[in-house]
């Protein structure tokens, strides 16, 4: 529930700022107060579809056009309504928070609260689940959905990362079990791959895949020590080297640009 609160602050902000700019705009075409620098800059991204910068200033990452943005705005908005209104989801739409390493925080401080043991040694877990759809939280930890793979798919009948489909760019992955551990982060850093007598690199039977909030996949690192766009890394089955997905840029996002 903090991480409701939140986040709900934090919509309610950008909320405030969208309204308050289309209310002023809609005044100074009519002649009633000033034209801002401001005012015409959201007048004339609007006219072309894109997000005005006075709202991005105040918003959450995205690359979407106005119309695909104000979509997504709209149905983050229904989840937190349904939140509010049904209580905690079994399931958790992970693309829809305003901040979603505070939600990830969260579901670390209600294991350590449980388990009485320090969040900072805390870790996820991730585990892939076969159905689209669960009706009750996992005992321990988070489901969520939400996020896409680019320049790969989820393999269901293998249970790993596979090749993509011929001219796909993004597919689906499958709702997630995010379950805290006492383990050290995945080493996200390059280390020598072993390798065969042939000198080819070997599998090591997962793929450290970051997750991104947008296609960008660049950033900058906030005062609170986290990116705007990086998010973490989730291991994935792979029967593949990692330097395979490596080279082909393989990563989650968590909203795409369309």
């Amino acid at each position: 529930n903090t991480v409701l609160a939140q986040e709900l602050i934090r919509f309610n902000g950008l909320i405030n700022v969208i309204r308050s700019s289309l209310a002023n705009l809609d005044k100074a075409l009519k002649g009633l107060v000033v034209m801002s620098a401001d005012l015409e800059q959201v007048s004339n991204a609007l006219a072309v579809g894109k997000v005005p910068a006075l709202w991005s200033k105040e918003s959450y990452p995205s690359l979407k056009p106005l119309a695909s943005y104000i979509r997504d705005f709209t149905d983050r908005l229904h989840f937190l309504q349904s939140w509010i209104d049904k209580g905690m989801p079994a399931m958790f739409w992970i693309s829809g928070f305003f901040f979603v390493h505070a939600f990830m925080t969260g579901a670390m401080q209600n294991f350590a609260r449980k388990y009485q043991i320090p969040v900072d040694t805390l870790n996820f877990d991730h585990f892939m689940l076969p159905l689209d759809a669960y009706d009750a939280a996992p005992e321990d930890g988070v489901y969520v959905y939400g996020l896409f793979c680019e320049a790969g798919q989820w393999d269901k009948s293998k249970e790993e990362l596979g090749e993509p489909e011929p001219k796909v760019l993004f597919s689906t992955m499958p709702v997630m079990h995010f379950v805290p551990a006492a383990k050290a982060a995945p080493h996200t850093n390059w280390v020598d791959e072993p390798r065969d007598a042939e000198g080819a690199p070997e599998a090591v039977g997962y793929y450290v895949c970051p997750v991104y909030n947008t296609a960008a996949r660049r950033g900058t690192l906030k005062t609170t020590g986290h990116s705007t766009n990086y998010v973490c890394p989730v291991v994935v089955p792979s029967s593949k080297p990692q330097s395979h997905w490596i080279k082909r840029g393989t990563a989650l996002l968590m909203q795409l640009s369309d």
